[in-house]
């Protein structure tokens, strides 16, 4: 059986690094916008071709810290699939796909300057997983890493029942179009999940509470869930509750910005390796400390090169001394 299998998008990331002028622009959330001009042609500095999408980062987590570890999603019946499932099986991890013939693999392309990026994406194959592609008798594990993007939500209903009734534990990272197109379905099922891990936008779309009455928010995600729930918040770290404590943490300082792309798939990832590792025991207070350290150790790696894989630690990496000191603060509720 596998220790962990993780579901959702599989895509192919193509970065392109280039110069360019980054300017105000209020249209965007961000207030800033890339500034290209129109008609003429740009250098491109760098190249970079990588898995993406949430179930295959998360994949290459659990790969490389030894666990065993399967990844399922769909692709295009094409080249791009066929990569996908070689650069998985480097980092022994087990490729379980559904194929898509009338569609191509899902494929992004990033601009990428002074490490922050604009992203292309076309969802392909990745948008059209349905329950009849899915292998149930191959998806039995200890753990799943969930994380359904678009149309693919509509799967989280019978995913989560076939994992009650199977014991299989769930990790769960909602996308922000889930939470916006199925919000009452993951109240309604927030009892199954092991654990939430969200940012703070979405954590105050779902229970429908401001973040800013933090207290409120976690209030009503403990009462919904028996699970750990994480919050994060960029740059400014992590809060974490087990329903009886509330841990809060900063994050390890980048050597060096690259990309933050993939930054929340590694922690989000990083923490239930974290929790793995102390078997039935995870989600005591010392695995819920470790668990915070390893995902964000993976986070912070992460974001020190292009792409949101090629720094995820493995089981060497992990333990260096860089890694050790993290101030975590406990609070009882």
């Amino acid at each position: 059986m596998m220790d962990i299998i993780t579901i959702g998008s599989i895509t192919k990331d193509n970065f392109l690094e280039i110069d360019c002028d980054i300017i105000d622009w209020p249209k965007t959330p961000s207030q800033k916008a890339l500034a290209l001009p129109f008609g003429e042609k740009l250098e491109v500095k760098k190249i970079v071709q990588t898995l993406g999408g949430n179930s295959a980062n998360a994949s290459i987590t659990f790969g490389r810290l030894g666990f065993k570890t399967a990844c399922f999603g769909k692709v295009g019946n094409d080249n791009a699939g066929k990569e996908i499932k070689d650069w998985l099986e480097q980092d022994k991890v087990k490729a379980i796909f559904a194929v898509e013939k009338n569609d191509i693999t899902a494929q992004s392309t990033l601009l990428l300057t002074k490490g922050e990026r604009t992203i292309l994406g076309y969802h392909g194959a990745s948008n059209e997983l349905i329950e009849k592609d899915i292998p149930w008798k191959k998806l039995k594990a200890k753990w799943w890493y969930l994380s359904l993007a678009g149309k693919s939500s509509d799967l989280f209903v019978p995913l989560i029942k076939f994992a009650k009734e199977n014991n299989i534990k769930v990790a769960f990272n909602p996308s922000g179009y889930h939470i916006a197109h199925g919000r009452q379905e993951i109240l309604d099922n927030l009892k199954n999940i092991d654990f939430l891990v969200i940012n703070e936008g979405e954590a105050a779309s779902l229970v429908g509470v401001s973040f800013k009455k933090d207290k409120e928010v976690f209030k009503k995600l403990d009462d919904l869930m028996p699970g750990i729930v994480a919050v994060t918040d960029g740059p400014n770290g992590v809060t974490v509750s087990d329903g009886k404590n509330i841990y809060k943490a900063g994050i390890f300082k980048e050597q060096f910005l690259a990309d933050r792309t993939g930054a929340g798939d590694a922690f989000g990832s990083g923490f239930v390796a974290g929790l793995m590792s102390f078997g039935d025991d995870f989600n005591s207070s010392e695995s819920i400390k470790n668990a915070i350290v390893l995902g964000s150790a993976n986070a912070t790696s992460v974001v020190e090169k292009i792409g949101a894989t090629p720094g995820i630690l493995n089981k060497e990496t992990s333990r260096s001394s860089r890694w050790h000191n993290l101030e975590i603060t406990v609070q009882k509720i």
